[in-house]
């Protein structure tokens, strides 16, 4: 056997090797190396056909597969066919991967092209011609304020006192452009579009049984596919810390290892990009909001803070203010789907959790940028938005890459959490012994702020006598959090203190990540994938903050209208 050295300079920048080349010697080791090598170039040769027999034959057993089960199902099932679980949930699990294969395979690859030159472009721009004229938008403004100002009338004539609520709306729009950081560069047009459809979300979610249904089943699935992080970080860490005793450290926060290694992989098969471009795309035709603002506003209505984040990552450090600032107030004014399981345990209705973060996704839209309008030309818009160069060569690396990229935003996470909530206590403890010194030893920023949405929880609909209730529980979760404010509102409801309707306008208030502890984790979060934008998220962290407040309120408001008496649980 004949060996000759060539020098070879490994990829990435590496060492130069010396590579040895082997000339076969031998019948056995001649035929071998012949047969390795027909091989490799009848697949380089036939890529094309082996993909596609390999996807036939890989929908052949999905078929199989979805024929076995229906014959189970008809011979062992139950009778009544739940779309949310068993082989009700199989039907609409392949029926969505069926619509999708079907759009890229056929209508976008033969029709794509044809659909936007022809029909898109064209919507598109005599939309925006005929939006130029002032009479005409003045005409459809008025025509659709006239609508729902007509539907809440014929819909209250017997519970006017639900009208209410809308004093709490009309207080807070106020309120947000009295203190918008350029009140003169407002996007009406953002504002109104987001509260419309803020408003047609809560007609879908909380009026329409069917439509809460099926997105508290959507929520669900998001919510057991995240919980699998758990699995691994059992594994690690012990069911100890992670399941019996639940520590935050070790059983909440090691999910976004797990999400981050899937937000690499999606990014490098190109999965992303699409989402991110498609969401964007619809979102900015409504409100003309850019392609992050989008996806993080839908993102945060399954994923929590940490993780809706990751899905905008590589797009972090070019944002502009107004764009960080719709990300934070996003973030503050949802929940996490992996954990209204424990909301739900302490007694809060679940359809209306899962509608009141969806209701955040247009409401933060249209007050964040009320707060604080776009002043700048973002790099972001569907027009502009830069392809991000691929950092790995194979799926397997970007896992890799994810996975540990997770760490620095972990400890960034605990750093800040850490300090938060320290400094809340350090504030409290003052307060105690200031209001000791005046007979009041109890005095802390719970009490404090209780008191002070006396007013608002009026303006959003409690009845007089149980603002003082409700207001506590926002105080509550604005000081330390909402796991605190639910725990205490079910036993408020348990004893009998709340009344339905002060029960709803809470759930909605309360249905947000606005405390302290939540504040340090996203600036952490933000800074680990962003240190260039560290002194941004500084100057905008209480604007956003009081942004995701007046969010939640806003949500509620909304609630507290559409609901009718005695429908609420």
């Amino acid at each position: 056997m004949v060996a000759v050295a060539k020098k070879e300079e490994v990829s990435n920048g590496g060492p130069i090797h010396e590579s040895l080349e082997y000339e076969p010697s031998g019948c056995l080791e001649v035929f071998l190396t012949r047969i390795g090598g027909s091989t490799d170039d009848f697949f380089k040769r036939n890529r094309s056909a082996i993909k596609t027999i390999s996807l036939f034959i890989l929908n052949g057993l999905v078929i199989g597969f979805f024929f076995a089960s229906l014959y189970y199902w008809i011979n062992n099932g139950s009778p009544q066919l739940e779309l949310c679980d068993g082989f009700g949930s199989l039907i609409a699990f392949l029926g969505i991967i069926y619509f999708f294969l079907i759009y890229f395979l056929i209508v976008k690859r033969f029709f794509g092209e044809w659909f936007e030159r022809v029909v898109w472009t064209k919507v598109e721009n005599f939309a925006e011609s005929l939006w130029k004229f002032v009479i005409l938008r003045f005409l459809v403004c008025a025509g659709i304020l006239v609508m729902i100002i007509g539907f809440l009338v014929w819909d209250t004539r017997d519970a006017s006192h639900r009208l209410m609520s809308l004093l709490g709306v009309t207080f807070l729009l106020l309120f947000g452009f009295m203190f918008s950081k350029y009140p003169g560069r407002v996007r009406w047009r953002t504002v109104g579009v987001g509260l419309l459809i803020q408003f047609l979300f809560g007609l879908l979610f909380i009026r329409w049984d069917t439509g809460r249904y099926a997105l508290q089943c959507f929520s669900e699935k998001v919510a057991t596919f995240l919980s699998y992080g758990i699995e691994g970080a059992a594994f690690v860490f012990g069911d100890l810390l992670v399941r019996n005793e639940g520590v935050f450290a070790f059983s909440t926060l090691p999910i976004i290892f797990f999400f981050s290694m899937l937000v690499e992989v999606l990014f490098f098969w190109g999965a992303l990009q699409w989402f991110v471009l498609t969401l964007g795309r619809l979102l900015q035709a409504a409100t003309t909001t850019t392609v992050c603002e989008s996806v993080i506003a839908i993102g945060n209505t399954f994923l929590g803070m940490t993780e809706s984040i990751l899905l905008v990552k590589p797009y972090l450090s070019i944002l502009t203010p107004s764009e960080l600032h719709l990300i934070m107030s996003s973030g503050y004014a949802t929940v996490s789907g992996t954990i209204l399981a424990a909301y739900i345990g302490f007694g809060a209705e679940p359809a209306h959790l899962v509608t009141a973060s969806v209701m955040s996704a247009p409401a933060a839209i249209a007050y964040s940028k009320l707060l604080m309008p776009e002043t700048r030309r973002s790099l972001t818009s569907v027009d502009n938005i830069q392809d991000i160069d691929k950092q790995d060569q194979s799926a397997l690396s970007a896992a890799t890459r994810g996975a540990t990229n997770g760490i620095a935003l972990v400890l960034n996470i605990v750093a800040n959490l850490v300090a938060f909530v320290s400094f809340i206590a350090f504030l409290n403890g003052v307060l105690s012994y200031c209001g000791g010194m005046l007979g009041n030893p109890d005095l802390d920023l719970e009490w404090i702020l209780g008191k002070i949405f006396i007013p608002m929880c009026w303006m959003m609909g409690v009845p007089w006598e149980e603002c003082e209730l409700v207001g506590s529980l926002i105080g509550l979760k604005t000081v330390i959090n909402e796991f605190v404010a639910y725990q205490r509102m079910g036993e408020m409801k348990r004893d009998g203190l709340l009344s339905p309707r002060a029960e709803l306008i809470a759930t909605y208030s309360l249905c947000g990540f606005t405390n302290p502890s939540s504040a340090g984790i996203l600036i952490g979060a933000i800074s680990a994938m962003a240190p260039n934008q560290r002194e941004t998220l500084s100057s905008l962290a209480i604007r956003a903050f009081f942004a995701g407040c007046g969010i939640c309120f806003l949500n509620a408001c909304i609630a507290g209208v559409l609901m009718p008496e005695g429908s609420f649980g």
